[in-house]
C-alpha cells in the first residue's frame, strides 16, 4: 500500500516537472540554459527531449530497483511477493506433475511407483485431502498396510474425507477377517452416508454373518426406502430375518415372542418353507391344529417339500398308518402328479403295508427320474412284495450311484446343505439356498458296486402302474 502511494507521488512529480519545463520553454524561446556548479549548458529542443527521455528511463529503473529491493526484503520476511509466487508456482507445477504420474501409475497397477509419486506430490502441494488419499490407495496397491492405515487415519480429521477414510479402514478389516471391527466401521459409515448402497450391502452381509438379525432388518428396510430392493425380494428376505430372529428368541427361552415372530415370518412369505414349517410347529405346540394344517397346505400348494410333510405328520403323531394315509390325501390333493407327492404317498403306503398301492403311487418315477430315495423306495416295495434278495440288492446297488435328488443347494457356490440356513456355510451368501437338484455328475463307483446286480441277478422291471383307485 505504501509502495503504491510512493509510485503515485513520483509520477505526479515527474508530470509536474514536464509541465514546468514546457512552460519555461514557452517563455524563453526554443533553448534551455541550465547552470550546475559553475557550468552552463544550453539545450536545443531535440536535446531537451533526449534528456527528458533519459531521465524517464532512469526514474523507471530506479523505481524497479526499489521495488525489487522491497520484494527481496518482504520475501525474507515471509510475506507474499512476486518472488514467492514464482517459487510457489514452480512447486505447484512439480506437485501436480507428481500427482498425475502417481494416478497413472496406480491405474497401471504399479503400486510402489504410485506411492513414491504420491509422497512427492504431498511434499510440493498444499492439497492434503487429494495427496493423502492417493497415498492411502497407492499404499494399499503396494501392500503397505501400515502406511495406508496412517493415511486413512489422517483423513479422519476432516469432515470432507471422513467417510472415505472409514470406508478404507473398513475394507482393510474385511481383508484381515476382523468382522467385529469391520461391523463397527460399517455402522459408522452408515451413519455418515445412510444412502450409500455399497455400505448397505457390506453392513447387511456382516450383520447376517454375525447373526445380528434385528440390525439386518433395519438395513434391509433402508435398502427398500432408497429403492435398491424390489418389494417382493424385501418381503422374502425380511421374512428370513424374522424367522432367524424368532429362532434366537426361542433359544433364549422367550417362547411367546418366538411364536409371534415365526407366524409373522410365514405371513410375510408363505412360500418360504422353513418359515411355514416353524410356524406350523408353533401352532401345533399351541394346540391349534387347524391353523397348522392351513399353513402347511398353503405352503405345499406353492411347493411340495418333505419338511412340510414331516411337520404335517407331527400334527397327529400317534395316529395309525391307515389314518395318516387318509389324512395326508387332504395335503397332496392339489399336486397329485408331483414327484414329491408320489414319493410321499409311496412311503405312506409302505408304512401301511399296502405295497401294490405303493408301487402305483410311485408310478414311473424310477424310470423317468431315478434318485437314491426313489430307488430305495422301490427296493422296499420289492421286499414287501416278497421278491428275491437279488432283486432287492439290485435296486439298492442302483441307489448307490444314483443322483441324490433335490437338496438345499447354494445358487452362488453350488454347495449342498443338509438343512436350510439363511447363510451359506461355504460362501457366506445370504438367501442363496434353494430346494433343487444339485449339479453333479454320475458315473461308475471306485469299487464297481453298480455291476453287482449283473453278477448276481438282474432286477426285474417295475410292474406297469395300475389304474388309481381314487
Amino acid at each position: 500500500m505504501i509502495w503504491a502511494l510512493i509510485k503515485v507521488v513520483l509520477f505526479i512529480v515527474f508530470v509536474s516537472a514536464l509541465t514546468l519545463g514546457a512552460g519555461y520553454l514557452l517563455e524563453n524561446g526554443d533553448r534551455l540554459q541550465i547552470t550546475v556548479s559553475g557550468y552552463e549548458f544550453t539545450l536545443g529542443p531535440l536535446q531537451i527531449i533526449v534528456v527528458f527521455a533519459a531521465l524517464f528511463v532512469a526514474l523507471w529503473l530506479v523505481m524497479k530497483l526499489a521495488g525489487f529491493i522491497v520484494a527481496v526484503f518482504r520475501f525474507f520476511n515471509g510475506d507474499e511477493t512476486a518472488i514467492s509466487r514464482y517459487f510457489d508456482r514452480n512447486r505447484e507445477r512439480k506437485g501436480f506433475q507428481a500427482l498425475t504420474e502417481g494416478m497413472f501409475a496406480l491405474a497401471a497397477g504399479e503400486g510402489r511407483l504410485a506411492l513414491k509419486r504420491a509422497i512427492k506430490a504431498k511434499k510440493y502441494l498444499v492439497e492434503p485431502h487429494l495427496t493423502t488419499l492417493l497415498i492411502a490407495q497407492a499404499a494399499e496397491a503396494a501392500g503397505d498396510t501400515r502406511c495406508a492405515t496412517e493415511a486413512y487415519k489422517e483423513l479422519l480429521a476432516s469432515d470432507t474425507t471422513r467417510f472415505v477414510a472409514v470406508r478404507g479402514l473398513l475394507n482393510q478389516k474385511l481383508a484381515e477377517g476382523d468382522n467385529e471391527t469391520a461391523l463397527k466401521l460399517a455402522q459408522k459409515a452408515y451413519e455418515l452416508e445412510p444412502k450409500n448402497l455399497e455400505t448397505h450391502d457390506i453392513l447387511l452381509k456382516l450383520q447376517t454373518k454375525l447373526r445380528d438379525w434385528k440390525g439386518a432388518r433395519v438395513i434391509l428396510g433402508a435398502k427398500l426406502k432408497v429403492g435398491a430392493l424390489p418389494k417382493d425380494v424385501y418381503r422374502r428376505r425380511d421374512a428370513i430375518l424374522a424367522l432367524q430372529q424368532a429362532q434366537c428368541v426361542m433359544d433364549e427361552g422367550a417362547i411367546l415372542e418366538a411364536r409371534e415372530a415365526a407366524i409373522e415370518a410365514n405371513k410375510q412369505s408363505p412360500d418360504l418353507i422353513p418359515a411355514a414349517e416353524m410356524a406350523a410347529r408353533v401352532l401345533i405346540d399351541k394346540g391349534n391344529k387347524k391353523a397348522a394344517t392351513r399353513v402347511l397346505k398353503k405352503a405345499w400348494d406353492v411347493k411340495p417339500h418333505p419338511d412340510l410333510a414331516a411337520a404335517f405328520a407331527d400334527i397327529e403323531p400317534t395316529e395309525t398308518p391307515q389314518r395318516r394315509l387318509k389324512r395326508f390325501k387332504t395335503l397332496t390333493v392339489n399336486h397329485p402328479d408331483h414327484e414329491e407327492t408320489r414319493l410321499l404317498m409311496a412311503e405312506l403306503n409302505i408304512a401301511a403295508e399296502d405295497f401294490p398301492e405303493a408301487r402305483r403311487s410311485l408310478g414311473g418315477v424310477v424310470e423317468t427320474h431315478p434318485t437314491r430315495r426313489s430307488l430305495a423306495i422301490m427296493a422296499a416295495i420289492e421286499r414287501g412284495e416278497g421278491s428275491d434278495d437279488a432283486v432287492v440288492r439290485g435296486w439298492l446297488s442302483k441307489a448307490l450311484t444314483a443322483p441324490r435328488g433335490p437338496q438345499w443347494c447354494c445358487d452362488k457356490c453350488q454347495a449342498v446343505h443338509v438343512r436350510w440356513d439363511p447363510i451359506c456355510d461355504n460362501c457366506d451368501g445370504f438367501d442363496t439356498l434353494s430346494w433343487r437338484e444339485p449339479i453333479e455328475k454320475t458315473g461308475p463307483s471306485a469299487t464297481g458296486t453298480e455291476s453287482l446286480p449283473l453278477m448276481v441277478s438282474p432286477p426285474r422291471s417295475a410292474h406297469p402302474p395300475e389304474p388309481d383307485k381314487f
